[in-house]
């Protein structure tokens, strides 16, 4: 905890927040200052954390700023770990990382493709897991669980065909009693 307490020192209007979970920390900043933390976290002599390990996102529907951004970094040199999160609403930009670190563009990418959080700067901001002609995101919590089109290949025409989805049978519903419940008791 020293460390973070130095840290919020050195630049206490970035953190809106700091706490010790699972023995990481985790800091949580304000949106505009997404890169100017991470650009002192790599390059200050006393963080050095030159490793993105990865960067996704949490939805909470039901909050103002409906996404959280999770980076996790990696200190070789000081063997420690910490996790950055910001959170942002569904129209809010978030500075790319791309030119600090390289791998921040297949993250980003990913990011945008599951769940539409738009990353600016970013040199490559394109889908990357689902088709181009895709719509919505399929990892938000308000996306429909059956999807909006459906793809299949017609032998007939020779070519994949992109129809809207068609349910063919009713939703079951499950008695989820136990069968151990149904043998009469002697």
């Amino acid at each position: 905890m020293k460390f973070a307490t130095s840290l919020i020192q050195s630049v206490p209007k970035w953190i809106e927040a700091c706490t010790f979970k699972n023995s990481e920390l985790i800091f949580y900043i304000y949106p505009t200052f997404v890169f100017p933390f991470m650009e002192f976290l790599k390059n200050h002599t006393q963080t050095q954390y030159k490793v993105l390990i990865d960067i996704t996102a949490v939805d909470y529907p039901s909050r103002k700023d409906r996404f959280e951004v999770v980076y996790n970094l990696l200190s070789v040199r000081h063997n420690a770990r910490v996790r950055v999160i910001t959170k942002v609403d569904e129209i809010t930009p978030v500075d790319s990382i791309v030119p600090i670190f390289n791998s921040a563009g297949w993250f980003e990418r990913e990011t945008w493709d599951m769940y539409g959080i738009f990353f600016s700067n970013n040199p490559d901001l394109r889908r990357i897991l689902t088709d181009y002609g895709f719509e919505g995101h399929p990892l938000r919590k308000d996306f429909p669980l059956s999807g909006y089109i459906e793809m299949r290949y017609d032998d007939s025409e020779k070519r994949v065909i992109a129809e809207p989805v068609q349910l063919t049978q009713d939703f079951r519903y499950f008695d989820f009693s136990s069968p151990l419940e149904l043998i009469e008791k002697r």
